[in-house]
Formats: structure tokens, C-alpha cells, sequence
């Protein structure tokens, strides 16, 4: 392997990250002590993302692969598996206890957008430090401080996003998206959560799903629902239509980042950036 690790053109530590999330992280910890490599850019959906050629040559040339395992990176799942004949891969969500997890309607499966409970990141993030501080001991002190800081900020986020929730009755905390990523928010934040599309965006889509929707719209009396970064608009336009046919109302809030991070430019570029859009966004609009 030692031949190959010249596909890249320094002499640092080079670490893979398959989602925009995941390398938010291993780049607030690694600071200029590696180079950090995400194959899923801004509004890439991990679900349905194929592995092309340059990025298997990425990741078997690292040094340290982190993904975030539990079939998030479904069509990519084989890759990563056979991954780690060639280098060190780490699923980060193997940092939480089974029991931390939201199991879901099949054996052994558990909702994999761990992201959206920041208590959960943070365990996450310390992992990722430690799995980096094993493999680049010399550095072990930098990834230590670093890594120290940015948990300690998510600790402060934790509770930024708390104190949001905090500003909206009990009644008004109902979350409808386009599929179901914000499970985890819904459970650290007091939400219920409410996706037209399953775990995966992979999954179909019916006419009675729309219509099965629509019905609770009516029900609870919501005023909005939110598309996401990485889903097409259409299913939601849908569901607001067949809303309309109930003699009812919905707007379709502001776009809210799921399952990738925005551009760099922008606030959403970064993780702790993205949360505080996504909860300042379901307030306002919840919150009226």
C-alpha cells in the first residue's frame, strides 16, 4: 500500500469521509495536520450515491475511512465493506450503544440520521478523535485539543437547540418532511416527526402515502411542512394539493439540509451552522 499513498501529494495524515457531516467533523479535529477528502458534496443524497472509480481510488490510497455505517450509504455499502482489506475503515455510528439507536420496522436495522440528536454528535465526534489520535499518535495532542474544543461547542449547541424548542407550545411541535430523517431530532427535542418517505430516499413513494399525509395535515391543523436539501420538491407539491382537496391549507416551509451539510459559503456549510438554520427555520415557520 505504501506505492499507492503517492496518489496524493503531501505527506500528512489523508483521511476519507463519505458524507459532508462526517467530514465537518474530522476537520474541526485534524486542523491542517491532514488532508481531509468528502465524496458526497452539498445536497448529495447518501442513500442513493454510486461509488464511481476516482472515489474507490480515494479511499483504499487513505490512510483513515470514516463513513456512517448503518446502511445510510446504501448503494455504497459493498465498497466500504471490502474497504478495509486495503486500509482502516470506521463506521462512526459503532461509537453508540445499540440502545441509542431507533430501531426500525426491520430485524437488526436502526435509523441511521444520528446527526440530528447533537448529544449523539458529539459522542460521535469523540470517537472520531480517538480513532484519528490512534492512527496519527505523533499529532495525538493537536487531534486532543481540537477535538476537545469542537465537542465542547456541540455541548453548546445541544443546548441552543433546546432553548429554541423551548420558545413553541408542546402542541405546535409537529415536524412533517419529505422522508423520515429527523427521527432523532424529534426524540432528543420533544418533536413529532412525521416523513412522507421512509428511512431511505430509495424507497417508493404512492398515492396513498400522499393521501394518508394529507389526512393528518388536516387533522392536526398544520400550517407547514418542509421540503429537504437532498429531495425533490414534487412528492411535497403533491401532498400540499391533495391538502387543498381536504378544504384545507399548507405552505411548504423553508428547505431544511437532511442528509447533507450546504455550501461552504453558506451558513448550512458547516454542521453546527446547519443545525442552527434547521431549528431557526422550523420555529419561525412552526411557531406562528
Amino acid at each position: 500500500m505504501s506505492n499507492t499513498k503517492k496518489y496524493y501529494s503531501h505527506n500528512n495524515l489523508t483521511i476519507v469521509a463519505t458524507t459532508s457531516m462526517i467530514a465537518d467533523a474530522v476537520k474541526n479535529i485534524v486542523g491542517d495536520c491532514a488532508a481531509v477528502y468528502q465524496l458526497m458534496g452539498p445536497g448529495i443524497d447518501p442513500h442513493v450515491y454510486r461509488a464511481r472509480e476516482s472515489d474507490v481510488h480515494k479511499l483504499a490510497q487513505a490512510d483513515l475511512v470514516f463513513y456512517n455505517g448503518l446502511h445510510l450509504e446504501g448503494k455504497m455499502g459493498q465498497v466500504l465493506e471490502g474497504m478495509h482489506y486495503f486500509t482502516k475503515t470506521v463506521a462512526v455510528t459503532d461509537a453508540l450503544d445499540k440502545k441509542m439507536l431507533r430501531s426500525v420496522d426491520f430485524d437488526n436495522m436502526y435509523d441511521p440520521h444520528v446527526w440530528f440528536d447533537v448529544s449523539l454528535w458529539a459522542t460521535i465526534a469523540r470517537y472520531i478523535q480517538q480513532q484519528i489520535m490512534i492512527t496519527d499518535p505523533d499529532n495525538a495532542q493537536i487531534y486532543s485539543v481540537n477535538g476537545d474544543a469542537y465537542i465542547q461547542k456541540l455541548e453548546r449547541l445541544h443546548r441552543y437547540v433546546q432553548e429554541r424548542v423551548n420558545t413553541i407550545p408542546v402542541a405546535q411541535r409537529v415536524l412533517i418532511t419529505a422522508h423520515d430523517a429527523f427521527g432523532y431530532f424529534g426524540r432528543a427535542y420533544g418533536f413529532e416527526v412525521i416523513g412522507l418517505q421512509g428511512l431511505s430516499t430509495d424507497s417508493d413513494i404512492s398515492t396513498k402515502d400522499i393521501q394518508k399525509l394529507a389526512a393528518i395535515i388536516v387533522a392536526k391543523k398544520m400550517h407547514a411542512i418542509f421540503i429537504e436539501s437532498s429531495i425533490p420538491t414534487r412528492a411535497l407539491v403533491a401532498v400540499q394539493n391533495a391538502v387543498a382537496a381536504r378544504g384545507w391549507r399548507v405552505e411548504i416551509g423553508d428547505e431544511l439540509y437532511s442528509d447533507a451539510l450546504g455550501n461552504e459559503t453558506t451558513q448550512a456549510g458547516s454542521y453546527c451552522g446547519m443545525i442552527m438554520y434547521n431549528i431557526n427555520t422550523i420555529i419561525q415557520a412552526l411557531g406562528k
